[in-house]
Protein backbone atom coordinates (compact mmCIF):
# COMPACT_ATOMS: atom_id res chain seq x y z
CA UNK A 1 0.00 0.00 0.00
CA UNK A 2 1.35 3.28 -1.19
CA UNK A 3 1.89 5.81 1.22
CA UNK A 4 1.39 3.70 4.48
CA UNK A 5 4.48 4.65 6.20
CA UNK A 6 3.23 8.83 6.50
CA UNK A 7 2.61 9.15 10.28
CA UNK A 8 4.33 10.63 13.54
CA UNK A 9 5.69 8.23 15.85
CA UNK A 10 7.41 8.54 19.50
CA UNK A 11 10.45 6.71 19.60
CA UNK A 12 12.06 4.92 22.96
CA UNK A 13 13.98 7.94 23.46
CA UNK A 14 11.15 10.41 23.90
CA UNK A 15 11.26 12.03 20.35
CA UNK A 16 9.12 12.21 17.61
CA UNK A 17 9.37 11.25 14.36
CA UNK A 18 8.13 10.94 10.87
CA UNK A 19 7.24 7.70 9.39
CA UNK A 20 5.53 5.23 11.06
CA UNK A 21 8.05 2.51 9.53
CA UNK A 22 11.13 4.40 9.97
CA UNK A 23 12.48 6.55 7.41
CA UNK A 24 15.23 7.05 4.73
CA UNK A 25 17.03 9.20 2.77
CA UNK A 26 19.90 9.81 0.08
CA UNK A 27 23.08 11.05 0.17
CA UNK A 28 24.33 11.71 -3.20
CA UNK A 29 28.14 12.07 -3.80
CA UNK A 30 30.74 12.57 -6.01
CA UNK A 31 33.24 11.92 -3.72
CA UNK A 32 34.39 15.73 -2.91
CA UNK A 33 30.60 17.59 -2.94
CA UNK A 34 27.05 16.16 -1.50
CA UNK A 35 23.47 17.24 -2.90
CA UNK A 36 21.34 18.66 -0.15
CA UNK A 37 17.71 19.60 0.03
CA UNK A 38 16.41 23.24 1.52
CA UNK A 39 13.59 22.10 3.42
CA UNK A 40 10.47 24.79 2.83
CA UNK A 41 9.88 26.44 5.76
CA UNK A 42 5.81 24.48 6.42
CA UNK A 43 8.19 21.17 6.67
CA UNK A 44 9.53 19.33 10.26
CA UNK A 45 12.97 21.75 10.88
CA UNK A 46 12.01 23.99 7.38
CA UNK A 47 14.40 26.37 6.25
CA UNK A 48 17.46 23.77 7.27
CA UNK A 49 19.58 21.54 4.91
CA UNK A 50 19.33 17.89 4.84
CA UNK A 51 19.17 14.75 2.34
CA UNK A 52 15.66 14.42 -0.04
CA UNK A 53 13.75 11.57 2.09
CA UNK A 54 11.18 10.80 4.27
CA UNK A 55 9.08 7.98 5.06
CA UNK A 56 9.33 4.50 4.72
CA UNK A 57 6.02 2.12 3.24
CA UNK A 58 5.58 -0.86 5.09
CA UNK A 59 6.49 -3.00 1.97
CA UNK A 60 9.60 -0.54 0.92
CA UNK A 61 13.45 -1.32 1.58
CA UNK A 62 15.37 1.31 2.69
CA UNK A 63 17.27 1.95 -0.79
CA UNK A 64 13.68 1.89 -2.46
CA UNK A 65 12.71 4.45 -0.15
CA UNK A 66 15.28 6.61 -0.36
CA UNK A 67 15.13 6.78 -3.85
CA UNK A 68 11.28 7.02 -4.11
CA UNK A 69 11.23 10.03 -1.94
CA UNK A 70 14.19 11.57 -4.12
CA UNK A 71 12.16 10.99 -7.36
CA UNK A 72 8.94 12.81 -5.18
CA UNK A 73 11.19 15.75 -4.36
CA UNK A 74 13.86 16.23 -6.67
CA UNK A 75 14.32 15.76 -10.56
CA UNK A 76 16.02 12.61 -9.96
CA UNK A 77 16.16 10.11 -12.27
CA UNK A 78 17.45 7.42 -10.48
CA UNK A 79 19.40 5.68 -13.31
CA UNK A 80 21.53 8.72 -12.70
CA UNK A 81 23.03 7.05 -9.02
CA UNK A 82 24.37 3.78 -8.00
CA UNK A 83 23.63 3.18 -4.55
CA UNK A 84 27.03 1.97 -2.51
CA UNK A 85 26.23 2.28 1.55
CA UNK A 86 23.95 2.51 4.11
CA UNK A 87 24.28 4.32 7.92
CA UNK A 88 21.36 3.42 9.88
CA UNK A 89 20.56 6.05 13.01
CA UNK A 90 18.82 3.67 15.39
CA UNK A 91 16.31 5.41 18.34
CA UNK A 92 14.67 2.42 20.00
CA UNK A 93 11.49 1.52 17.80
CA UNK A 94 12.11 4.17 14.72
CA UNK A 95 15.26 4.52 12.36
CA UNK A 96 16.72 6.47 10.02
CA UNK A 97 18.94 4.91 6.99
CA UNK A 98 20.88 7.19 4.84
CA UNK A 99 21.89 5.64 1.60
CA UNK A 100 24.85 6.36 -0.11
CA UNK A 101 25.12 6.74 -4.04
CA UNK A 102 27.62 7.62 -6.24
CA UNK A 103 26.46 10.24 -8.68
CA UNK A 104 26.78 9.81 -12.21
CA UNK A 105 28.66 12.59 -14.16
CA UNK A 106 26.05 15.52 -15.11
CA UNK A 107 23.67 14.88 -12.22
CA UNK A 108 21.78 18.41 -12.12
CA UNK A 109 18.91 18.52 -9.80
CA UNK A 110 16.08 20.37 -9.14
CA UNK A 111 12.96 21.04 -6.49
CA UNK A 112 10.06 18.72 -8.18
CA UNK A 113 7.46 19.62 -4.89
CA UNK A 114 6.93 22.01 -2.42
CA UNK A 115 8.76 20.19 0.25
CA UNK A 116 11.89 22.11 -1.20
CA UNK A 117 13.54 25.46 -1.83
CA UNK A 118 15.80 24.82 -3.42
CA UNK A 119 18.62 21.58 -4.35
CA UNK A 120 22.42 22.14 -4.32
CA UNK A 121 25.95 20.37 -4.46
CA UNK A 122 27.87 21.12 -1.80
CA UNK A 123 31.63 20.97 -1.17
CA UNK A 124 32.20 18.54 1.82
CA UNK A 125 34.28 21.58 3.74
CA UNK A 126 31.20 23.09 3.71
CA UNK A 127 28.39 21.28 4.44
CA UNK A 128 29.43 22.27 8.72
CA UNK A 129 28.71 25.21 8.58
CA UNK A 130 25.02 25.56 6.60
CA UNK A 131 22.09 25.37 8.82
CA UNK A 132 21.46 21.85 8.93
CA UNK A 133 18.31 19.57 10.04
CA UNK A 134 19.51 18.56 13.37
CA UNK A 135 19.34 15.10 12.71
CA UNK A 136 21.04 15.22 9.29
CA UNK A 137 23.87 17.70 11.74
CA UNK A 138 23.97 14.86 14.23
CA UNK A 139 24.62 12.19 11.58
CA UNK A 140 27.16 14.13 9.42
CA UNK A 141 30.07 13.24 10.91
CA UNK A 142 29.38 9.92 10.54
CA UNK A 143 28.75 10.29 7.33
CA UNK A 144 31.37 12.12 5.66
CA UNK A 145 33.86 9.36 6.54
CA UNK A 146 31.89 7.06 4.59
CA UNK A 147 31.62 9.28 1.40
CA UNK A 148 33.99 7.36 -1.01
CA UNK A 149 35.49 8.83 -4.53
CA UNK A 150 32.90 7.71 -7.74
Amino acid sequence: MSGDGNGWVRCVQGHRHWGLFGAAGILITDGTRVVLQHRAVWTHEGGTWALPGGARDSHEDAVAAALREAVEETTLDPAHVTPYGEWVDEHGGWSYTTVLAHAHSGVDLEPANAESVDIGWWALDDVGSLPLHSGFAAAWPHLRELITPA
